[in-house]
């Protein structure tokens, strides 16, 4: 059931934003309003819980893969994907239209989605610098700026409608990857 709630709310969040209605939610769920405000006690812990579970399904990819370069990469292709597609660009107009009016939505968002990610990738790159994997830096600072190269110009192009460089996805995704690697290689 709160599986279903949450792709409800996910739909209904990117289609009209922080505007959805609870009731229209709640509808779309097939759930009594008040079921659905038994789970999230707002429309803000809503939004928080539908940003959480995208962030949870990057931060998982760095989990299980014994190379250091393929996990970054697993991890690059799972957060572009979500950043830089429809969903993750819908979420995030809705975030900023918005943030102004419903600043609860905004923490709920940044604190569910990119914080929980750059944490999540934080320890996975403290583990291998501690592992001489990487040099020993600040960790924080390292995934701060992977997701910030992982990103780029491309975010802007995106939600611009501008193009995008030619340049194969993949191919593309493994230079960021290894500009950071060679940016934070172990002495």
């Amino acid at each position: 059931m709160r599986e279903r709630v949450l792709e409800a709310a996910r739909e209904a969040f990117m289609r009209d934003g922080y505007r959805a209605s609870m009731d229209a939610i709640a509808a779309q769920a097939g759930v009594a309003k008040q079921t659905l405000y038994n789970h999230f006690p707002n429309k803000a812990a809503l939004f928080g819980a539908t940003t959480c579970a995208a962030s949870a399904v990057i931060v998982v990819s760095l989990v299980g893969s014994g190379e250091l370069r393929d996990a970054l990469l697993a991890f690059g292709r799972s957060f572009r994907q979500r950043a830089l597609g429809e969903e993750g660009l819908a979420m995030f107009r809705a975030v900023t239209g918005e943030g102004r009016r419903f600043p609860e939505m905004n923490q709920s968002f940044f604190d569910s989605g990119p914080r929980r990610t750059v944490a999540g990738l934080s320890e996975f790159l403290a583990r291998a610098m501690t592992e001489g994997k990487l040099r020993q830096d600040d960790p924080q600072f390292a995934a701060e700026m992977l997701v910030g190269m992982l990103l780029g110009l491309d975010h802007a192009r995106r939600l611009c409608l501008a193009a995008l460089p030619d340049e194969p996805e993949e191919q593309r995704l493994a230079r960021i990857v290894d500009c950071f690697l060679r940016a934070f290689a172990a002495h």
